[in-house]
């Protein structure tokens, strides 16, 4: 489909959305697999998955001030193994621990730079710069009809600079939150998103200053050996809740629950309603003190065949009142495995 109105706009952004949201998972999933979760490698991977939720809130802001509205439920969650949506050839995201031909084969396919001169490219893309590059060709195209930021709903955007701040690997010049009203900060918000992640052609730095790498060749590095993955736990691909063993079935469940209520918090900070502070600060408690250390708990705990346990970022239904309910099911797991009682202190304080 082509993007010839102003809704089919719309459709491509939340696309764009979904597909930046789809990416994340297998990177977790790689990063949680090392063993040393300090090492140059997770930090990394640790520092793309922060630049990946930066260009899921730059996405949203634009599909906002183009009058849309987004939305993070459960049907715009990956099940894995899927297909990088719309990407040709096809390219299959799997959770798999972290190997330098994972790296390769998926992370630098994902990341890979399109080639000079390459043209835009809706819904068949072969690199996400040249999808990204049609969404700009269409800002360009339409605005010249229509004012396509008349409604840019400014107070539902994430766009406060002090919300976002770049890790280890990551530089502030390469870009952060902002506010979209017209082309000009639309084009920027574009422009962040592929100059971080893919780069420009054979251009491998993300800022000006050359003090980050893009997202392929920070892959790179760790695919060359250049930045050694060490030692990873003996997680399975793909794993399933199902077939871990009954004891370790709860904890797979919460670290399920806590993932859809990242989606949950993600609503409501682009709702409009409450405040975006609170918001923020319970995503990167979410992110830091709940998913990291269940993540951990699970890989190291032995389920047979010298195989452990893992994340399996399965869709988990939620209801009226999730925080609610994810803090009684984590009051209920905590009582088999205390080790994760810090995650029960951080849904607390939320609460």
């Amino acid at each position: 489909m082509a993007i010839d109105t102003t809704a089919d706009l719309r459709a491509h952004v939340s696309l764009a959305c979904q597909v930046e949201l789809s990416t994340i998972p297998p990177y977790l999933y790689a990063m949680y697999s090392i063993g040393d979760q300090e090492s140059d490698a997770a930090r990394l991977i640790a520092s793309v998955v922060v630049e990946e939720m930066l260009h899921v809130c730059l996405a949203t802001n634009l599909l906002l001030a183009l009058g849309g509205e987004p939305s993070f439920g459960v049907e715009v969650m990956a099940s894995y193994p899927a297909n990088l949506a719309h990407h040709r050839p096809d390219l299959l995201l799997e959770l798999k621990a972290c190997t330098p031909e994972l790296v390769t084969d998926c992370f630098m396919a994902i990341e890979r730079p399109s080639a000079a001169g390459a043209l835009p490219e809706d819904d068949e893309y072969e690199t996400l710069g040249q999808f990204y590059g049609a969404l700009k060709q269409a800002l360009d195209d339409l605005g010249d009809k229509s004012d396509l930021f008349a409604n840019c709903q400014a107070d539902r955007q994430l766009s406060d600079p002090a919300f976002y701040g770049p890790v280890k690997f990551d530089a502030a010049d390469s870009g952060g939150l902002l506010l979209v009203h017209d082309r000009l900060s639309a084009d920027r918000a574009l422009e962040i998103i592929v100059d971080q992640g893919e780069g420009l052609s054979d251009h491998k730095w993300a800022d000006p200053d050359h003090q980050e790498l893009t997202h392929y060749y920070k892959f790179a590095q760790i695919a060359d050996g250049t930045t050694p993955i060490g030692e990873v736990w003996p997680v399975t691909a793909n794993p399933r809740t199902s077939q871990f063993p009954e004891a370790v079935r709860p904890v797979s469940d919460l670290f399920n629950a806590l993932y859809r209520l990242v989606y949950v918090t993600m609503q409501d900070l682009f709702s409009g309603a409450g405040s975006q502070s609170g918001d923020v600060d319970r995503l990167y408690g979410l992110m830091s003190d709940c998913l990291a250390p269940a993540a951990r708990y699970l890989v190291s705990y032995p389920i047979g065949d010298e195989a452990t346990a893992s994340p399996t970022f399965e869709p988990y239904p939620l209801g009226e009142d999730p925080w609610e309910e994810v803090a009684a099911l984590a009051e209920s797991v905590i009582a088999s495995h205390p080790e994760l009682a810090g995650v029960m202190s951080t849904i607390s304080r939320a609460l």
